[in-house]
């Protein structure tokens, strides 16, 4: 009978002995086995084989996982090469207009409602023929496309300088810069619509769209002026930056010199009919057209070096490169 009590006692100890050993395997595989970062040799717990096996399969998983995420980089262009075809696409297209409609379509483009004589046919009139309309509506599709990006990019260049002034001076200027990105977007956007809309297919909406891009391009001049002698400001320049801020000047003042002339001499065609009147206002005309574009192409003295790219990789990673990027000077 103590025999029996004893077998039953050893049996029970030993089914207790089991199932602690199961409970501790059970947690030293649930406290960090799986992971493969620590595991308990005792007790029945994972070797240091299975540990290792762990360990390099989730290695692996992690290489599979960054080798997926690696930035790839699926387009690279020279950013000085964009602008600059940018910036002459138009003033080639327009010599090429001006030149073919003179001299195969003289009649058609020296046409006035005052029948006086005239020698200078206008850009609009110019444009408005065919083939030139096309060749011109092409081209300026072509030259709109890389300039919305391009409004973006100034602005980011702006604000990447904003370090260098007074902390009180930064509202304001940050406004500045924002006032700049929207009147560059308004000039863009109404030399779409004055491109499109031809004098000869609605002359008051033409009119109106032309008012709107003159008033905004003179005032994007002088904002980009204004704003680029507050962030140079006591700063040392690099030579192409003395180049862009000198010429930046000089194209305003011819802008505002031309937009006085151009005004005079459509009032003395339209209310007087006098001769050659409309022959100088075209000359106006070519000399602010002329003028905004070379003032844009200043962007080859702003960005001499810069590239843009299309990346792919994980958005994270990139949003911390961006904030982390250096500043431009």
């Amino acid at each position: 009978m103590q025999r029996s009590t004893d077998a039953a006692t050893s049996s029970s100890a030993s089914d207790s002995g089991k199932g602690a050993e199961s409970e501790s395997e059970a947690a030293a595989f649930r406290s960090g086995g799986v992971g493969g970062n620590s595991c308990s040799s005792s007790g029945g717990g994972l070797g240091s084989a299975d540990t290792a096996a762990i360990s390099t399969t989730i290695g692996s998983m992690q290489q599979l996982e960054q080798k997926d995420q690696k930035v790839a980089i699926h387009f690279l262009a020279s950013f000085h090469e964009i602008c600059v075809v940018t910036a002459l696409l138009p003033l080639v297209t327009l010599f090429t207009c001006f030149v073919t409609a003179y001299v195969f379509q003289y009649d058609d483009v020296h046409e006035t409602h005052c029948r006086v004589y005239n020698i200078i046919p206008s850009i609009s009139a110019i444009t408005g023929v065919s083939p030139q309309r096309y060749f011109w509506r092409f081209s300026i599709a072509l030259h709109i496309g890389p300039r919305i990006p391009i409004a973006f990019v100034y602005k980011n260049y702006y604000r990447s300088q904003l370090e260098r002034i007074s902390p009180a001076l930064v509202p304001k200027t940050s406004l500045l810069i924002t006032v700049i990105l929207v009147l560059n977007c308004i000039e863009i956007a109404a030399l779409g619509g004055v491109t499109y809309i031809s004098n000869r297919e609605n002359y008051p909406v033409h009119e109106r769209i032309f008012i709107t891009f003159m008033i905004c391009s003179l005032c994007y001049m002088l904002a980009t002026i204004k704003l680029n002698g507050i962030l140079n400001a006591g700063q040392s320049l690099s030579h192409n930056q003395r180049q862009s801020i000198k010429w930046k000047k000089i194209l305003f003042i011819v802008s505002i010199l031309s937009t006085i002339g151009l005004l005079v001499f459509f009032a003395k065609h339209r209310f007087y009919c006098h001769d050659l009147a409309f022959s100088w206002f075209a000359f106006f005309e070519y000399l602010i057209a002329i003028a905004n574009m070379l003032f844009h192409f200043t962007i080859i003295w702003d960005f001499p070096s810069q590239f843009m790219i299309i990346v792919q990789g994980p958005r994270k990673n990139l949003a911390q490169y961006l904030s982390n990027r250096p500043k431009v000077d």
